[in-house]
């Protein structure tokens, strides 16, 4: 069956294709309507074996459409998780009594003493995780990219043992604290502001519409007009549009109303991970030189950071389309910008600009320089041996951490397997030393 979209659309129409009005009442007619948000089923998008079913590639692209052109999607999850999605909506009322609270669970997190948590949380962050990491296969799909392709910067699944997950759901009455945890922390509430997640993705379910979300028209709407338990609103990230080189836009949204029960699932990467956009490139598409390589710990703690510092920057619609990065970091200032590679073979030129790797054979082709435009000279160019030699030690250490990161996963791959295994054979094991 072919996912339909809002109203009834089905995704194999082009979005935003209306009945053609008869001739003469086309000046009286108002203009068209903005397009409505794909309403996609999880079914229709989820990863499989084999080849794809039929409506796969049409779910895809409405998807992909409704994120492009409008900022927002809808995903539509089955009746059994929708039920369990139910359950922690009536839960947070129950819990916490129309007291305007927000409780922050992540998997694996024991409980301290004394702590009281909503009921159904695990069953709703299983099921919410399941979708977004769905959505975001259907996103690396329509890139041209193989559907498990930022799986490695995920948690694994399952969790291991002792280990607490990255991503979070907040759970929450009112949507005063709907907003990266920043009230959870002791900040200020800003619900009726724009922001943006620092995450990859973001699935919001609530028993009450109050989500406005900002075309790249600078448009504001309702996204979630039509709420429910089976229908999960999809923004994206930061760290989505940092990994496929700004092909993948921010979602900015505010909340304009705050009387509602709210699931707020964040997909966020593990802390280990290395944020880079080698796919994107491999895929044949362009990156600009500001997407470079940088470990997830310290995007997200400079996006956090930068929320809190320049808090005006979040009224600005061109915040969720355009580059957040408001200096370039040390690792972008000694790569290549085509290749990405660090600049161990850097030449300067007889402007003052140094060049390297690939950027530097295209110097050379066109003799001039591509920052300031100045005439080049290849018999004149010579070695910058300091830049050289700040750009290897860089790169050792880039390549020490990246070192450890995989050890270190190895090593709790190597754990988990190994737990299971005495889990299986657990009980042969009894049987021989009695």
């Amino acid at each position: 069956s072919q996912p339909k979209l809002n109203g009834g659309e089905s995704a194999s129409e082009p979005l935003g294709t209306l009945a053609s009005p008869p001739r003469r009442l086309a000046m009286a007619c108002p203009p068209c309507p903005p397009s409505p948000l794909a309403r996609v089923r999880l079914d229709d998008v989820a990863p499989h074996d084999g080849a794809a079913a039929p409506g796969y590639a049409r779910a895809v692209g409405a998807l992909a459409a409704s994120l492009a052109r409008r900022g927002a999607a809808v995903v539509e999850i089955p009746a059994a998780d929708a039920a369990v999605v139910r359950c922690a909506l009536e839960s947070a009322r129950a819990f916490f009594r129309g007291r305007h609270a927000a409780y922050l669970y992540r998997a694996g997190r024991n409980l301290e003493d004394g702590e009281l948590s909503p009921a159904c949380m695990a069953d709703a962050f299983r099921c919410l995780g399941k979708a977004a990491r769905a959505a975001l296969c259907a996103i690396a799909r329509h890139l041209r990219l193989r559907t498990d392709v930022f799986n490695q910067l995920l948690d694994d699944t399952p969790l291991p043992v002792n280990e607490v997950s990255s991503s979070e759901l907040l759970v929450a009455y009112t949507h005063e604290q709907l907003q990266s945890g920043q009230t959870l922390m002791g900040c200020p509430s800003r619900s009726s502001m724009p922001q943006v997640d620092r995450g990859f993705v973001t699935l919001v379910a609530s028993d009450y519409p109050g989500i406005e979300v900002c075309d790249p028209n600078g448009h504001w709407y309702l996204a979630d007009g039509v709420s429910g338990p089976n229908n999960l609103l999809l923004l994206t990230g930061r760290a989505l549009s940092h990994v496929t080189a700004g092909l993948c836009p921010i979602s900015q949204y505010r909340v304009t109303n705050e009387n509602r029960a709210s699931l707020t699932f964040r997909l966020v990467p593990h802390a280990n991970a290395i944020l880079d956009c080698s796919p994107i490139l491999a895929a044949g598409h362009c990156i600009r030189r500001v997407y470079q390589p940088i470990p997830a710990s310290q995007f997200m703690d400079d996006s956090y950071a930068e929320e809190h510092a320049v808090s005006s920057h979040l009224e600005e619609p061109s915040e969720s389309q355009g580059n957040f990065v408001s200096d370039p970091s040390l690792r972008s200032v000694l790569s290549d910008p085509l290749s990405g590679a660090f600049l161990e073979d850097a030449m300067v030129l007889q402007c003052g600009h140094s060049f390297g790797g690939v950027m530097l054979k295209k110097v050379i082709e066109m003799a001039r320089c591509t920052i300031c435009n100045g005439e080049v000279d290849p018999s004149s160019l010579f070695p910058n041996l300091a830049l050289r030699a700040v750009a290897t030690v860089v790169k050792m250490e880039d390549d020490r951490r990246l070192f450890h990161n995989a050890a270190l996963r190895k090593r709790r791959k190597d754990v988990t397997e190994h737990t299971d295994v005495l889990k299986r054979t657990g009980s042969s094991k009894v049987c021989i030393i009695l």
